[in-house]
């Protein structure tokens, strides 16, 4: 949860970024790429998941390969205006509001767990 909420918080930055450079000449989008790279790494061969350490003793998980960061990409190909920028403001508040909404449940979803914890470790 912790690097889907990175992700997310990086991806919000992102299409801000794109958002307002929308009428910038030749400027060209960029997108956060987590969410497929994470169900490659899932899906992909067995053992490819890997942990995360935080502390040095801790026990590794899976394989001690690298763990799967959020990427971001820059579309260099399309065009969508005259000064030669594919930023299209439409998609861009779209996947603003999407984005905030998987936010918003990752957080309720952390709170949660937090709760559960607090609740274990309550002295009755």
């Amino acid at each position: 949860m912790e690097r889907s909420l990175d992700a997310a918080s990086l991806r919000q930055a992102v299409i801000a970024n794109n958002i307002a450079n929308v009428d910038t000449p030749r400027f060209k989008r960029s997108e956060v790429q987590f969410e497929t790279l994470l169900q490659h790494s899932l899906h992909g061969a067995p053992g490819k998941v890997v942990g995360r350490r935080t502390d040095p003793r801790h026990l590794y998980i899976g394989r001690t390969g690298k763990e799967v960061e959020p990427q971001v990409t820059i579309d260099k190909n399309s065009v969508m205006n005259n000064n030669l920028n594919n930023v299209d403001i439409d998609s861009e508040m779209s996947a603003m509001a999407k984005n905030q909404l998987r936010y918003n449940t990752l957080v309720q979803q952390v709170s949660h767990e937090i709760k559960l914890a607090k609740t274990a470790m309550e002295v009755r």
